[in-house]
């Protein structure tokens, strides 16, 4: 059974939904109802999830089964009229900003989402470390008038957020097409061999690993598997040796020879095909 994926502001991650008999389209703007209160999102994606997951995707701690709500109507005109504008969010930020500044809270605020149902204000901010926001929260309650919702995001959505150009001079991929942020880890870099380039050379501009790098990955590991493990020991032309380098795309390997036999020693380039394993 389909799942409608719903995502209410780009640095907030996505919500499953049941489209019930409606016709959706990536893209498009719909109404939900969710735990917090009436919402409009944006049609991320679409997931597949067994009929039972749409009556219980999740439990709670007293395993009670939580029903994925449906999706109430397809945004109209008159509907997103009703949203606050550009400037009234900039007008909202700006003041948020001040008091952030007026509390010295160690904090920085990337963006204001308002609900439909015009209840609540969402402040997405980072931190480096755990921030008491409480006076924060008293002080915009009283201004808006509203609930207010303080959520920390990660550095990497706010750059998805904010947008930029990545090394490659293109728009960052986080922001174009990228629809989850997975872990991108050093092994990776290590595998393609660009580590030793430094953390500079291989960090986006959030300051975490590229997330090109998991693009290829899975190439370079199946190159690595037809290349004989480091460390082990080979003959090459009825020579001992052992492997001490890998030159993954090029298909060869560093070999580590005792000079012996009229024969010199040192570390000789070797096509993979010709090693054999001792």
């Amino acid at each position: 059974m389909k799942a409608v994926q719903v995502q209410f502001a780009s640095w907030d991650k996505k919500y499953n939904f049941d489209p019930a008999d409606l016709v959706l389209r990536v893209g498009d703007q719909i109404i939900v109802k969710t735990e917090l209160g009436v919402e409009l999102g944006r049609v991320a994606g679409f997931i597949d999830l067994p009929a039972a997951a749409l009556k219980a995707e999740k439990e709670t701690a007293a395993s009670t089964p939580v029903e994925i709500k449906k999706v109430l109507s397809i945004a109209t005109e008159d509907d997103l009229k009703e949203l606050p504008d550009a400037e009234q969010k900039k007008q909202d930020l700006t003041y948020c900003k001040q008091v952030i500044e007026k509390y010295q809270l160690p904090m920085k605020v990337v963006d204001v989402h308002h609900s439909f149902d015009n209840l609540r204000i969402t402040f997405p901010f980072i931190a480096d470390s755990r921030v008491d926001f409480r006076e924060l929260v008293k002080d915009l309650t009283k201004h808006f008038g509203r609930s207010i919702r303080l959520q920390q995001i990660g550095i990497r959505d706010e750059a998805r957020f904010c947008g930029d150009f990545g090394h490659c001079g293109r728009p960052l991929c986080c922001g174009q097409f990228l629809g989850e942020l997975n872990s991108i880890t050093s092994e990776m870099a290590e595998l393609q061999q660009c580590a030793h380039r430094g953390s500079e050379r291989i960090s986006g501009i959030c300051g975490r690993l590229m997330c090109c790098l998991s693009y290829e990955e899975g190439g370079y590991r199946k190159l690595a598997e037809k290349l004989p493990p480091l460390d082990s020991e080979v003959r090459v032309d009825g020579r001992r040796g052992r492997v001490v380098a890998h030159h993954i795309l090029k298909q060869t390997v560093g070999v580590y020879f005792e000079a012996g036999n009229g024969e010199p020693g040192g570390v000789m380039e070797v096509e993979a095909a010709k090693t054999r394993k001792q």
